[in-house]
């Protein structure tokens, strides 16, 4: 008898009358929140408006699971196309199957498009998001734990998972916790985006890509781990390799953008002062575009006005007797 495991939940779904509650959908939405909430905070310490990151995450987001449910679906196909799947199947993004290096790709696609509308550098604010979107992979993995799978080898650890469902080629038993780790790993990761950013003031993309050389780290090791069905190559599984080559891309990346340009960006949303407020530069000016103060009261400001009217008239008159004397 075993003493100690992780139990796996008796089922994933709860409903409330006829709508069903998803595990894996709640993980993955209060980890999209979780990501935008300290977006926010860290934008808002840069300079930038308050609102502005979850306006370009609107677009992102949407771009990120479209992207992370096509690669899972074309790196498994086997589980949707094969003979005696349905195809229908690869549509139900609530049993589960996101591909994080497509969710990344496509995720980014949909930021650019809400940065560029803004007028908002693209590196600036991945390196904004970044902890943000390692603690939200922390959170998403328990999802996998509500649906029973991404499990890793048999094992006897007191933190084994309980594996008590036997459909989809599940055999009941104890194995490695794999969600667990990355959950684990993704939190180090934030971590370590948040110290190097702060030690280092990162800038222009390079906190970006610490958060993903970082997470591919872990992610190559836990896949390593894992025996679920895959595509092998040379004896590495599919996602292996995916982690091996956007690794060095991250690393390439961080290197030649620290020569190029070194240091941080200085102004983060045009239009924003560094306290993050609007600039109030054009509210200084009056209708000719001659500064005011804005200090003085309402008829203090009118007084000036009648005082240099009345000198602009007396300058006019002096030149008027001047140049009729010169007549005379």
């Amino acid at each position: 008898m075993e003493l100690a495991y992780i139990p796996s939940p008796s089922r994933g779904v709860l409903h409330l009358g006829p709508i069903p509650l998803r595990g894996y959908a709640f993980c993955i939405i209060i980890g999209v929140f979780v990501a935008v909430w300290l977006g926010n905070k860290r934008w808002i310490a840069r300079g930038g408006r308050a609102g502005t990151v979850a306006d370009i995450a609107v677009w992102a987001v949407p771009f990120g699971l479209v992207g992370g449910r096509i690669y899972h679906v074309i790196t498994d196909y086997q589980l949707y196309f094969s003979e005696g799947q349905d195809w229908v199947d690869a549509f139900k993004i609530w049993e589960g199957g996101l591909g994080i290096w497509g969710a990344i790709a496509f995720g980014a696609v949909g930021a650019w498009i809400g940065c560029r509308r803004r007028g908002i550098p693209l590196p600036a604010w991945a390196d904004t998001l970044a902890p943000g979107i390692a603690l939200a992979q922390a959170i998403g993995r328990w999802g996998n734990w509500f649906n029973q799978e991404l499990y890793g080898r048999r094992t006897d650890v007191p933190w084994a998972l309980e594996i008590t469902s036997s459909t989809d080629g599940r055999v009941p038993g104890l194995y490695h916790p794999t969600f667990l780790y990355e959950s684990l790993w993704c939190i180090g990761v934030a971590a370590l985006v948040i110290w190097a950013d702060r030690r280092f003031r990162l800038g222009h993309g390079r906190a970006f890509a610490l958060y993903v050389a970082a997470y591919c780290v872990g992610r190559f090791w836990i896949e390593y781990m894992r025996v679920d069905e895959a595509h092998h190559f040379l004896g590495l599984r599919l996602n292996g390799w995916t982690a091996i080559v956007v690794f060095v891309l991250a690393v390439v990346y961080f290197v030649l953008s620290a020569r190029k340009r070194p240091g941080r960006e200085e102004v983060v949303e045009p239009g924003v002062s560094d306290d993050g407020d609007a600039d109030a530069d054009a509210d200084d000016k009056d209708d000719s575009g001659a500064a005011v103060d804005l200090d003085k009261e309402p008829d203090a400001a009118k007084k000036e006005s009648a005082e240099s009217d009345a000198e602009s008239a007396d300058t006019k008159d002096e030149k008027d007797e001047a140049e009729s004397a010169k007549k005379g």
